[in-house]
């Protein structure tokens, strides 16, 4: 029997999550929660956060608006687009989110829409009954362990939305110089994950003034570069985690400070807590409130 516990001590209402993955989908993470005060902060995925909102809304802050995603609603987020969350109403809300990489994803399309590359979703919040109800079904076959109907419901479900939702993704126009001096601090924040450079050095070194090297980084990734830091270093610290690595290592092996640093910082991105995600290894988690 499944059991749930708080993420958040003390708070007034149940506040609960679950992740984990299903072999029967390899490259599809699963997370069913149920979220009050919890609140993910600004970050980007490496693939796809598709999920649909079972009750009350999300409110989240993606490509430069606010949205509110309630009941019945489905959400698409694009792979590297720096997004939050957080209860849009004081009961906050309840959804299931399903979270296939690109590769899964771009295998779909190509076998039904051929010729459009990488899918684009160009609206994060829609409206599609069937969409959702398909989703639903995937996520409580992938519950229950039913391999057979997971596969073909999480299938049938992405490319329903692909063929109603997906679009042709706009060019993008940004400085050429901008791009460079980017990439330049990028590569520098994941050789220096543990001991990162400041603003200043991190500006010199790719021959840019701080102050725009801050906004440049910003319009390219969504996020500043502290920022950007903090959900590589999740990103890495999945990795290891995934590898069987104590979480009181992957802390000090990621750049944080403590295990307790990590845990924040792993909670307000993924959703659950360290220990509740390295479980997942095992196809079926329960988020808890420690480490």
């Amino acid at each position: 029997m499944e059991t749930e516990t708080g993420l958040e001590p003390g708070s007034g209402s149940l506040e609960a999550a679950r992740f984990w993955r299903n072999p029967a989908l390899p490259g599809v993470d699963l997370l069913k929660a149920r979220y009050v005060t919890h609140r993910f902060t600004r970050h980007a995925h490496a693939g796809y956060a598709i999920g649909v909102i079972l009750t009350g809304i999300e409110e989240f802050d993606y490509r430069g608006a606010r949205h509110r995603a309630g009941a019945g609603s489905v959400v698409l987020v694009d792979p590297d687009q720096a997004h939050n969350g957080h209860a849009g109403e004081p009961d906050g809300w309840a959804y299931r989110m399903l979270y296939p990489s690109v590769e899964v994803l771009s295998g779909i399309a190509e076998e039904l829409l051929a010729g459009r590359g990488t899918p684009y979703f160009p609206e994060p919040v829609v409206s599609s009954a069937r969409g959702a109800a398909l989703l639903r079904r995937a996520h409580d076959a992938a519950e229950r362990g039913d391999s057979l109907a997971s596969s073909t419901l999480a299938r049938t479900a992405f490319g329903t939305l692909l063929r109603l939702h997906a679009a042709r993704r706009p060019p993008e126009t940004r400085s050429v110089g901008n791009d460079l001096a980017v990439r330049l601090a990028r590569e520098i924040l994941h050789e220096r994950l543990i001991d990162p450079p400041t603003i200043e050095d991190l500006a010199l070194a790719v021959k840019a003034k701080p102050f725009g090297l801050i906004r440049a980084f910003k319009a390219v990734t969504g996020l500043p570069p502290h920022a950007y830091l903090n959900t590589l270093r999740v990103s890495r610290a999945r990795g290891l985690l995934d590898a069987g690595v104590p979480a009181a290592q992957v802390a000090a092996d990621v750049g944080f400070t403590d295990q307790a640093h990590l845990t924040r910082h792993f909670k307000r991105v993924v959703g659950v807590p360290p220990a509740a995600y390295q479980r997942a290894g095992t196809y079926k988690t329960e988020a808890e409130n420690s480490t």
